[in-house]
């Protein structure tokens, strides 16, 4: 049985995942409409509630949910690939390098 993720909004490139998706699962992710716009088979493990591109992005790309931009891409992200702050920088500033001091 094919795991699930959603397309919030139809401009979105992202979808967020609705359970844990191990690495090799198939994951179809559906439009704000129900329908299945993609399947694909994530690299690696994507965790509850996480993002997965629906397209290949370059470096500097939009990333969009919500149908809004959210960040933007600081490496080369492919179809299927999980979205973190691994591979996404802030549309607003960057904080590559900073250090948080007094977070628990």
């Amino acid at each position: 049985m094919s795991k699930k993720a959603i397309q919030i909004d139809a401009k979105d490139n992202v979808a967020t995942t609705t359970s844990i998706v191990e690495s090799g699962e198939e994951v179809s992710v559906l439009s704000p409409n129900g329908d299945v716009v993609l399947k694909t088979r994530p690299v690696e493990r994507i965790i509850f509630g996480h993002k997965l591109a629906l397209k290949d992005l370059k470096v500097d790309d939009e990333i969009i949910k919500y149908g809004e931009v959210i960040g933007v891409a600081s490496k080369e992200i492919k179809v299927g690939e999980w979205l973190h702050t691994h591979n996404v920088n802030s549309a607003r500033m960057n904080i590559e390098g900073v250090e948080v001091r007094g977070v628990t």
